[in-house]
């Protein structure tokens, strides 16, 4: 299918090719305001890829979204925090090339999109205390947009990860007080009712609402579909067309029919990760992991990355992804969602040995980092259960969807994934892990909270571990004591928001050979190229924000 009607699905010739439609959309949006054809082609029938799947924040160092409402912040501080944080796992030139371009792209956006940005003041950097950090954070959203914008292409976004039964455009910045309606309810309850009165309301007048990564994708999506863009679904890259010198198309398939597309001034491979082949999972990250766990789009196969590696193209940092802890899934289902509830007073984390291993309010990926470095260590995976208490129950929004006081399904009792029972004795004992060491530490555990510290991993000494806590908790909004029962004990798994490793790129967006030339006229951006942050995330939406960032410097730098 060709959206909106536009070249038909037979050999042709543009200008610039753009193969994912996700951050690829900037690419596409960029380069159409600079006068070159363009057409995207998609693997898969709906549009959005993985940042549709998203929070769709964004983070935007030093931008006009930051700076029009009293922002401070600059772009030699930004540097400063990368630099810190990167510490050589990436060129620095990478990070230098997303910083630079920031402010343009925001531009580029107000200008093509319906998109309007707002920053998410207070959501931490995920490394705040160090140099150039921000307690006050970097990150941007998108005020929710309507879907009816898209007319008869609204079906054609790709779903989000949850299913919702009542429209409620939730933002990143209102879950946050949401997730806390039983403890704040002054804020809680007012940002519950403007979302649910935004949501069914404007079902009312003929409008959809949608906000985290379905409004981001609506608004990039309406953008494309005003420029005229042709976008082919059910599209899949076959092959690069060229050599390891220069890159002259692609050949797609569609409906089992291969085309030629040539493109004069250059591909942009925006295909996504590998989120979804296992065997490359397994090969360069761990062969621990479960089968497709990953939250990343189902079509990510690291298409683009193989078709790169065929011509010659260098790859980096492909043991590297947003890894993003979350509930075991039921059979057959995928993992469910976890955000704030391993932040939050009156649980803690431990593993098979029943103890605990890590921070559990880090940042995700700093998590999964953690986990793995334990599963080398000892070589053997890791497994691990969240154990909290009805008090917790009863204040807290878990996996998403469950609100305070609701009880745990029984099919997660029923699969072996949550227990409970009236003390810790019996529940360590459901819960299958060593009895005496399990009490062990949540004797010290609790003793610690008690005096709201926690001196074997740190929780609470962050301002990001503090974002997602309770604040009526003091001294520490990220720890209480689990003394009264009924206690429960939740699985977990390691999942993600997609890999992030990929084509080695320079910060033209040109995908590098590997004795570090350019392969001209080949672009990678997004997930499909090596994070430009290297082996850290720098804030939240620093995943999504260097995919709009590289996808509008790729266009540039085609367009000569």
């Amino acid at each position: 299918m060709t959206i909106p009607a536009g070249l038909p699905v037979s050999d042709t010739c543009v200008d610039l090719l753009v193969i994912g439609s996700g951050t690829g959309m900037a690419a596409a949006l960029t380069a159409h305001e600079l006068g070159l054809s363009v057409l995207i082609v998609e693997k898969s029938s709906h549009v959005g890829g993985s940042t549709a799947r998203s929070g769709g924040v964004l983070w935007l160092p030093a931008s006009p979204v930051l700076s029009e409402v009293g922002g401070d912040d600059t772009a030699a501080d930004a540097a400063t925090y990368l630099d810190a944080v990167v510490a050589g796992s990436a060129p620095r030139e990478l990070s230098a090339g997303f910083l630079k371009h920031v402010p343009a792209t925001v531009d580029l956006l107000r200008r093509t999109t319906p998109l309007r940005l707002f920053w998410a003041r207070d959501y931490s950097d995920y490394h705040p205390e160090e140099p150039g950090g921000s307690a006050v954070g970097r990150t941007c959203e998108c005020h929710p947009v309507d879907t009816s914008i898209l007319g008869e292409y609204r079906t054609r976004l790709r779903p989000g990860v949850l299913d919702v039964n009542v429209p409620m455009p939730t933002t990143g910045a209102d879950y946050r007080w949401m997730n806390l309606v039983t403890r704040v309810p002054r804020k809680g309850i007012p940002t519950f009712a403007k979302r649910l009165a935004q949501g069914v309301g404007g079902l009312l007048l003929g409008r959809r609402y949608v906000a985290g990564g379905q409004g981001l994708m609506a608004g990039l999506f309406a953008g494309v579909l005003r420029a005229g863009i042709p976008v082919w679904t059910n599209t899949a890259l076959v092959r690069l067309e060229g050599d390891g010198e220069r890159v002259t198309g692609a050949v797609v398939d569609h409906g089992g029919r291969e085309v030629t597309i040539t493109a004069r001034r250059g591909v942009v491979l925006a295909t996504g990760g590998f989120d979804h082949s296992m065997d490359m999972r397994w090969k360069f990250q761990s062969e621990a992991l479960g089968a497709n766990l990953s939250l990343g789009a189902d079509s990510n196969a690291g298409d683009g990355i193989r078709a790169g590696q065929e011509l010659g193209a260098g790859i980096d940092l492909m043991d590297q992804a947003w890894w993003f802890p979350a509930v075991a899934p039921l059979p057959g289902k995928p993992p469910v969602v976890m955000l704030a509830e391993r932040s939050l007073p009156g649980s803690a984390i431990v593993n098979q040995d029943g103890r605990r291993f890590a921070n559990e309010s880090m940042d995700y990926m700093s998590f999964g980092q953690r986990l793995l470095e334990l599963e080398r260590a000892e070589g053997r995976p890791v497994t691990m259960w969240i154990v909290f208490d009805q008090q917790y129950r009863n204040s807290y929004v878990f996996g998403a969807v469950l609100f305070p006081r609701m009880r745990l399904p029984q099919a997660w009792y029923d699969a072996g994934i949550a227990v409970r029972a009236d003390d810790l004795t019996e529940l360590g004992a459901r819960m299958g892990v060593p009895v005496s060491e399990f009490l062990a530490t949540m004797t010290r555990f609790n003793q610690n909270a008690s005096a709201g510290t926690d001196p074997d991993f740190g929780r609470g000494r962050s301002a990001y571990d503090r974002y997602y806590g309770d604040p009526t908790i003091k001294p520490n909004p990220n720890l209480r004591p689990l003394t009264k029962g009924p206690f429960y004990a939740v699985k977990m798994v390691l999942s993600d928001l997609g890999t992030c490793g990929g084509l080695k790129t320079d910060e033209r967006a040109r995908v590098l050979r590997e004795d570090g030339g350019a392969i001209d006229g080949l672009y990678a951006v997004g997930n499909t190229a090596a994070n430009a942050f290297g082996t850290t995330y720098p804030g939240a939406g620093a995943t999504i924000a260097q995919g709009l960032v590289y996808g509008y410097i790729a266009a540039r730098d085609a367009a000569g």
